[in-house]
């Protein structure tokens, strides 16, 4: 035998401790390591509880706090317990004695080393997995909320006759319970298979039995709860069959069941649940059995029955008595689709007329026509998507300020008339301020200044913006507000105010003005755990030790409007265009927020980042979604943030709707009643550009009510891309002041345009009551053109105006000297049976860098213009001339009209007036007093002439041969 005894091995070398020293050192070294970890996990905790506090909305922290320490702890634990009780139980059930065979004596050394620390192995593993486990059902918050919160919706499926909220609360959290069981149970399995295996409950080559009658029965529970499940899993899944997606020819998105689904599926699904019920207890019967023959006889048999029953039958059912009459099989189904479908978005209530389109001059009035031009709409020339470059600079006035890339569209009155206005915030430009430096970009540099507004419907002498709120401090038609603009859409560092540090409020005629925050926002950094806090949490030591910091001191972030309605209420979907307005002497930032779900039953899913996209959107506009893939949304709820402290107010805006009900319940008192929205504030609401654009994409397919026509997409429209640019993007919807030819008036609406699928001819116009205050706010109201005129599109027209020869001729001569031309909003104004088209179209001269109105494309029938400006193009287009301003109306039948003398006398006056006017403004602007009080006089002088000329031409007209 070779000796193992203990002759001289050769020297010994002797490894020395660390030195006492060393050791503290290291140790303090650790500590103080895992001391800065929790710091740093500390502050991002700290920071958020301080942000959500300062903008009085803790609660929404703490029940999202709670809700997630709460899921995680339950289902951490539960996790731990199944996996580790199984282990153990797995541990307990080993043998006695192990066969003596090659494989198990290769296993003796890993029983042997790890039974030292077969406990602390327990505890590692089950903590690991209930930790991942807990992290998982963390996420799943929003479900939680929802299932215990949940409000009925009051509607039934026409499948199972459940409650609307069965789907789309109870069924998504039914589901994770089923995946967590799953989960537990598929672990549970592999550890104690690997434990049984360690300790030979299993052997794979070694002689006799491959498994203990222990270790039998375990696994075959586990087994047998596994196969419980899939029970379990087959039964749901008959009701997720009313939201499941599936293909149907001529349907994108299609939600709900089909023909194969009521008449194969179903049936399959409970037979396959009844097989799944007695597998389960035939792996149950192995505790008595101890023998796996008659569960893999049983589970063989579900897997067969899945094949066959689950798969081979309803592809039969599919192939041969579907397809051969699709249409009439899946029309019962298409019908339930389409009415889920249009209730689920909204568009149940869709008023859909004929409309002749016929856009023939010849026999008809025109001297009418020219005037329903003027009175059915106030055609904007003022393009939001163009005008920013030239708001920028005739407004910008400082570098550090800068106006959004795509300004916004509202309402004011100007002298006393509701006016559609292009309104944009003068915001700053952090890239613009002229020495950077920490204390400028984030203590000097803090807010931007003013609003700046301008008439929609016209323009100013060179085809400028017709300011009614300009200059800085502004000035105008808006009256008295606060101007500072600490909050917007391009506010986007943090800021800290308040403090010993002054801010630069503007620079103007005098210098420079300081200022001192005033407003209750931001967070107090007084306290030097504050400081601390979020010196780690934005990255920047300064913030702890700058002598810039001091009493009274706060920091401002998240500052722009989409971000705080987010932050304060996780569960919205938030609009992607936030816009300003003015309101009760604040500025406000409105903010459109829906609730979505995407478990209603039959009504077809969109994918919201896909169909609110257009050739305007950008980053700053895209939607914020909590959920992109919903067949459900409502405008629920309208929120403002207040432009100078930040201000956040949730307003409930539809009062039915079940998810945000729900919302109210799990988070009482965030969401205040639309009785508290103001007079002031509710002028300013307005219908949501994304939900628009959600709608309209639906529309395409669901304006079809009919289940024979919308399986043959014989009628399906499409959104044309705008014919403006060259993106290739659908056109974006507008704003415009307009009447449908139902209407007795104009109102603020939303509309777009839709061409028949694949063709570029026009299919349709929709338009939808955008004022908040109209009775019919939010009505839908379509006009559906014959399929068989030929109504150029929107694409058509353009290549009209771009293929006509004279007008390529005066394009061309805009053009010259390096000039570029902009096209604007293409707008279409329904017009006594036809269409009319008005595109303004801007001019960058060479030299500028900002684009001015120019000319202004019309088109009605066949008849095109290209004029100085609209009044001019639409009489060219009809033919006869707009009555000038002040004139009287044609006399009614049986009158005569009053002598020309007369009505020259009121148009001279009038025009003295405008002269009068327009010295009096020549004067204000060169501050010369004297002679703007003389021109008033002038003003009032002429005003009452026209006014004594038009009464005594109104006089004579009524009496019969007083000529």
């Amino acid at each position: 035998m070779p000796d193992r005894g203990g002759g001289p091995t050769g020297p010994r070398i002797r490894v020395g401790r660390p030195s006492r020293r060393l050791r503290t050192l290291l140790t303090t070294l650790g500590v103080l390591a895992v001391l800065a970890m929790l710091f740093v996990m500390f502050a991002g905790f700290w920071t958020d509880w301080l942000w959500y506090r300062s903008v009085d909305y803790s609660s929404v922290f703490t029940t999202t706090l709670g809700t997630k320490i709460g899921l995680f702890a339950v289902f951490g634990v539960l996790m731990a317990l199944a996996v580790g009780i199984n282990i153990w139980l797995a541990h307990r059930l080993r043998p006695p004695l192990s066969a003596m065979s090659m494989e198990q004596q290769s296993l003796d050394r890993y029983r042997m080393s790890i039974a030292p620390y077969k406990r602390w192995a327990l505890l590692a593993v089950s903590a690991l997995i209930g930790l991942m486990a807990g992290a998982s059902a963390a996420g799943q918050w929003r479900t939680w909320l929802q299932w215990v919160n949940a409000v009925p919706f009051g509607q039934k499926d026409p499948q199972f006759h459940k409650d609307i909220a069965f789907y789309t609360f109870d069924l998504p959290w039914y589901r994770f319970l089923l995946s967590f069981g799953f989960a537990a149970t598929v672990l549970s399995l592999i550890a104690a298979a690997l434990v049984h295996y360690l300790y030979g409950g299993l052997r794979l080559t070694s002689p006799g039995g491959r498994a203990t009658a222990a270790a039998t029965g375990h696994l075959s529970v586990l087994l047998g709860f596994f196969v419980m499940l899939k029970a379990v899993a087959y039964w749901l899944d008959r009701y997720g069959l009313a939201v499941k997606s599936s293909g149907l020819k001529s349907t994108e998105g299609w939600t709900g069941l089909r023909y194969v689904d009521a008449n194969a599926y179903l049936p399959a699904k409970t037979i396959l649940f009844i097989i799944a019920l007695i597998c389960a207890a035939l792996f149950f019967a192995t505790l008595w059995r101890r023998t796996w023959q008659l569960p893999v006889i049983g589970f063989g048999l579900m897997v067969l029955s899945a094949v066959l029953i689950g798969g081979l039958y309803p592809a039969i059912v599919q192939k041969f008595q579907v397809q051969p009459n699709e249409q009439a099989k899946e029309a019962p189904y298409i019908k339930k689709n389409i009415t889920a479908t249009r209730e689920a978005y909204g568009i149940d209530d869709a008023q859909v007329k004929d409309y002749p389109g016929s856009s023939d001059l010849n026999g008809k009035d025109k001297q009418k026509l020219r005037a329903d031009a003027d009175s059915t709409a106030s055609l904007r020339l003022l393009d939001p998507n163009i005008v920013s470059p030239t708001f920028q600079q005739l407004q910008q006035v400082r570098g550090y300020y800068q106006f959004p890339s795509t300004l916004d569209v509202d309402r004011y009155k100007v002298d006393g008339k509701e006016q559609d206005t292009v309104i944009g915030l003068r915001e700053l430009n952090i890239n613009g301020i002229p020495e950077r430096n920490w204390i400028n970009d984030h203590f000097k540099y803090t807010h931007g200044y003013g609003a700046i507004t301008a008439k929609g419907t016209s323009t100013a002498d060179g085809g400028a913006p017709d300011f009614t709120e300009k200059n800085l401090p502004t000035d105008g038609k808006l009256g008295t507000y606060e101007q500072r603009v600490y909050y917007g859409e391009k506010t986007t560092q943090y800021s800290i105010v308040g403090g010993p540090q002054k801010e630069l409020d503007y620079s103007g005629d005098q210098g420079e003005k300081s200022y001192s925050y005033e407003g209750k926002s931001g967070v107090s950094l007084s306290n030097p755990v504050n400081r601390a806090a979020y010196a780690v949490a934005f990255g920047e030591p300064q913030i702890l030790y700058s002598g810039a910091i001091g009493d009274g001191s706060r920091i401002l972030y998240n500052r722009t409007p989409k971000e705080r309605v987010e932050a304060v209420a996780p569960w919205l979907t938030i609009d992607g265009d936030a816009y300003p307005a003015v309101v009760d002497g604040r500025i406000q930032w409105i903010v459109d927020a829906y609730t979505t779900t995407n478990g209603y039953p039959y009504a077809s899913r969109t994918t919201l980042g896909d169909t609110t996209a257009d050739s305007l959107t950008n980053g700053q506009r895209a939607v914020v979604a909590q959920q992109n893939q919903v067949n459900y949304i409502r405008n629920s709820v309208k929120a403002t943030v207040d432009a100078y402290d930040g201000t956040v107010k949730l307003y409930q805006w539809d009062t039915q709707d079940p998810v945000l009900k729900t919302w109210m319940k799990a988070f009482p008192g965030t969401v205040k009643p639309k009785s508290q929205i103001s007079s002031g504030l509710m002028d300013h609401l307005r219908y949501p550009q994304d939900l628009f654009k959600v709608q309209r994409e639906l529309l395409t397919r669901y304006h079809v009510t009919n289940p024979g026509t919308f399986y043959t997409g014989s009628e399906r429209w499409q959104v044309p891309d705008d014919p403006t640019n060259k993106s290739g993007n659908a056109v974006p919807p507008y704003y415009l002041s307009m009447k449908m030819p139902d209407q007795n008036a104009q109102t603020f609406s939303l509309t777009t345009t839709f061409t028949p699928k694949s063709r570029e001819n026009l299919g349709a116009f929709m338009a939808v009551d955008a004022n908040a205050t109209s009775p019919d706010y939010g009505k839908i109201r379509l006009l559906k053109l014959p399929s068989e005129t030929t109504v150029s599109g929107p694409q058509q027209v353009q290549s009209k105006f771009n293929g006509d020869p004279e007008i390529a001729n005066k394009i061309n001569i805009l053009k010259r000297g390096d000039s570029e031309i902009e096209y604007g909003n293409l707008l279409t104004v329904p017009l006594d049976g036809g269409l009319l088209y008005v595109e303004p179209v801007y001019v960058r001269g060479a030299g500028t860098n900002y684009p001015l109105l120019k000319k202004v494309l019309v088109t009605y029938g066949d008849k095109t213009a290209f004029e100085d400006n609209l009044t001019q193009a639409l009489d060219v287009v009809f033919g006869v001339k707009s009555p000038e301003p002040g004139t009287t109306k044609p006399p009614a039948e049986g009158t005569t009209k009053p002598p020309a003398s007369q009505n020259a006398d009121v148009q001279q006056a009038l025009k003295d007036a405008q002269d009068a006017f327009d010295a009096g403004q020549k004067a204000l602007d060169a501050k010369d007093w004297a002679a703007y009080g003389k021109a008033q006089q002038s003003l009032k002088d002429a005003l009452d002439r026209a006014a004594k000329a038009e009464a005594a031409a109104a006089g004579n007209g009524g009496k019969p041969g007083s000529q």
